[in-house]
Parts: C-alpha cells; structure tokens; sequence
C-alpha cells in the first residue's frame, strides 16, 4: 500500500527497476517530412500543419525523437503522461487511435506501428512500386 501517488512513483523507479528512464526530447524533432516542435507546439508534415492536442503532441514527439525505437507501454506511459504505467492500457491505446487517424490523412505521412504485447513504433510509409 501506497500513501500517495509521489510513493507509488518513488517505488516504481527504485534502483533494479526495468524500466529504463525517459529521455529528453529536443526542441525540434524531424522524422523525415514530419517536423515535431516542442517550444512552438507545431506539427508540420510537408511543411502543412497539423492540428493535434497537446497529448497527441506529446506522443508523436516521443515516438519521433531519436533514435526511433520501439517504445515499451511503460516508458511511452512515463514520458507522454508523467507518471507510473499501472498496466491499465487503455488510455495509451486511445490515444494511438487518435493519433493514428490523424496521420493517416497525410499523404505518405508516418505510421504508428504495434509491437504486440511490447509497445509502438513510428515508420515511414512504404510507397507503392511502381
């Protein structure tokens, strides 16, 4: 049992814990054609902006930033949101859904892809050949 949420946190980053810490992200992130910028709260793709809310934001900016990994539910959870992953999903995948949706609606734009039973990736799109 925890007291408070600062205890339950304290308790999640103890030393040993596998849960590697989030790292910061800089100012401007590019993946591509896609421009993320933190200070300026701007997406661009093509140089056409992007309306996302501040948490969708948030979690492109992590799933772009350097280098591109998959990112664990627990470290994307941690970084996006500000505190410990209990498990509970749910909200990280609406989130993703949402996002999803709007980047499908760029024209070559990024995807988020699912590392099942791990976490999510961003890709590029693979153009057609031909």
């Amino acid at each position: 049992m925890c007291a408070d949420i600062g205890e339950l946190r304290a308790m999640l980053a103890a030393p040993g814990s596998s849960v590697r810490p989030v790292r910061e992200i800089s100012e401007t992130v590019r993946f591509g054609d896609l421009v993320v910028d933190s200070v300026q709260h701007q997406v661009t793709w093509r140089g056409r902006a992007l309306e996302l809310t501040r948490l969708e934001h948030r979690l492109l900016a992590q799933l772009a930033s350097p280098p591109v990994e998959v990112w664990p539910y627990e470290r994307l959870f941690a970084a996006v949101w500000d505190s410990a992953y209990l498990g509970d999903s749910s909200i990280l995948h609406s989130a993703v859904k949402r996002l999803r949706h709007k980047l499908r609606a760029l024209d070559g734009g990024p995807i988020v892809e699912t590392v099942r039973g791990i976490g999510y990736r961003l890709k590029s799109a693979v153009s057609p050949l031909g």
